[in-house]
């Protein structure tokens, strides 16, 4: 027997297939092999339509029983992981408003902006941990304001991982985890922030019903599996958005264990057991998936948006002819430090941790007879794990006691001289895993359906690519870091 995770990105459908025995991958697909489009009517907006992610889902499901020659009927349930922030409005019906509002999407700035102040600082901290900044409230509000006609419609408000329960069970709800990842709820209160909608001018009867992270969340209905092809009657077991999903996917579950990320952009995810925070407007605190009043574990999440972005960039206009494993190695002969070479690696957008500042991306102390491209790789490297490091710090500040990092095995992390530099700035070993957000959301519905007793059980068959452990001689590293530091300072206060 199987369990099937669903992972619904903004680029493409990925699904898996994991043994119910052991947790052992049977299978994995993507749909479709390009990416999705993503609509932009306005300059910084971004849209997508719901009903193309639940398309893509049975397409991906074919595809994935096919390619795995897996029979449906061995099909036990399904876990959900999902694009987070996004805003779907549905009808009485269920039938799709308007174009999801995804997460990229920055419109609704000004709006959580007007609203954090009109809240107060200090309760919007107290309470949801978060200001209600560019989430779903906000982007909710938003449609209120400019949309008044489609919003007299809206039955029930979604995130898109809702929204894929809503198609494969019929039933619309929602968790904790991801109405705190939209900033509506309310730590304290141990509730949804009712009172927060109101501020807002939006009627709280809007939210779906509350139900646990794992848990029976719907069965798969009649129109669904004839859609999908998928076994009329499994559970939805469980649900999450990618960040969480990212986290259980690697293990990461308790206090003082973080799982870092570094695709387009960097994300360091912290497991905290404290449900406050001094940091509202430069990380992200929500509900992990773990999560409940008696225990709290709250998912501290800091996002810097010019990482891997960068490194293609440079690859693209400079070194298009070698891989990433070749400029990986360039840069290993380098000298740590990059003999004076500096980068700061933020040249995607505003960058939270950094109070929202754009101001691009800056290469420093650049000297024509000294310094090579192997030079510039490594100072794009080390600026990027000093921005991880810098970002860790702040958490650390934060009340986050560090005491592991688990990554996946993507591109910045393949390169042991970034890998390297983390570990021996924070004094954190760093494990590597063979995983993916699919998966980990196959394996957490095993795990609520009772198939595993822990998640350690679910995760005992991944493959470790490999452990990075902190270097002896911090001291370079530490120089480099300090002086790295000192140019990010001019940069915040120029």
């Amino acid at each position: 027997m199987y369990w099937i995770g669903y992972d619904i990105g903004s680029s493409s459908i990925k699904a898996a297939l994991i043994n119910a025995d052991d947790g052992r991958v049977k299978e994995t697909v993507q749909f479709p092999d390009r990416e999705m489009k993503i609509d932009s009517p306005e300059a910084g907006w971004a849209e997508q339509d719901p009903n193309l992610w639940w398309e893509n889902v049975c397409m991906a499901t074919g595809k994935l029983l096919e390619k795995s020659a897996v029979q449906a009927s061995e099909i036990k349930g399904i876990g959900i992981s999902y694009q987070m922030h996004g805003l779907v409005l549905v009808d009485k019906q269920y039938d799709v408003l308007r174009p999801s509002i995804i997460w990229c999407d920055s419109r609704a700035v000004q709006i959580g902006h007007d609203l954090f102040k009109q809240v107060g600082e200090e309760k919007s901290i107290a309470h949801m941990l978060n200001s209600p900044g560019n989430f779903t409230l906000s982007k909710l509000k938003w449609v209120k304001e400019n949309q008044p006609e489609i919003y007299e419609k809206v039955h029930k408000f979604m995130l898109p991982g809702d929204y894929i329960a809503l198609k494969l069970t019929g039933e619309c709800t929602t968790t904790i985890s991801g109405l705190s990842e939209g900033i509506m709820w309310d730590f304290k209160a141990d509730k949804p922030a009712s009172w927060l909608l109101e501020e807002a001018g939006i009627d709280s009867s809007l939210i779906p019903e509350v139900l646990p992270t794992f848990s029976n969340q719907g069965k798969v209905n009649a129109q669904a599996a004839a859609a999908t092809g998928l076994p009329e009657g499994i559970p939805v077991m469980y649900r999450a958005g990618d960040q969480p999903n990212n986290a259980i996917a690697l293990n990461v579950l308790e206090p003082g264990e973080i799982a870092a990320t570094g695709g387009t952009s960097g994300v360091v995810y912290a497991i905290s057991d404290q449900a406050s925070t001094k940091e509202g407007e430069r990380i992200n605190c929500f509900a992990h998936v773990n999560h409940t009043k008696e225990q709290t574990r709250i998912g501290k999440m800091l996002c810097i948006n010019g990482t891997g972005i960068q490194y293609s960039w440079i690859r693209n206009q400079m070194a298009k002819s070698f891989s990433y494993g070749e400029l990986n190695a360039m840069a290993s002969k380098v000298p740590v430090g990059s003999k004076g070479l500096r980068v700061l690696p933020f040249g995607n957008g505003a960058e939270r941790m950094l109070y929202n500042q754009s101001r691009g991306s800056r290469i420093l102390n650049l000297n024509f007879n000294t310094h090579g491209l192997e030079h510039l790789l490594r100072g794009a490297l080390e600026g990027i794990a000093f921005a991880f490091v810098y970002g860790i710090d702040i958490l650390a500040k934060d009340g986050v006691d560090l005491s592991s990092i688990r990554a996946g095995n993507d591109n910045l992390f393949q390169a042991e001289l970034f890998s390297d530099t983390i570990s021996t700035l924070t004094g954190a070993p760093i494990k590597i895993v063979e995983t993916t957000g699919s998966v980990g959301a196959a394996r957490a519905a095993a795990y609520a359906f009772g198939d595993f007793k822990t998640f350690d059980e679910a995760t005992a068959t991944d493959e470790i690519s490999f452990i990075r452990e902190p270097l002896a001689d911090k001291a370079p590293f530490q120089e480099a870091y300090e002086l790295w530091k000192n140019d990010l300072t001019d940069y915040i206060t120029d």
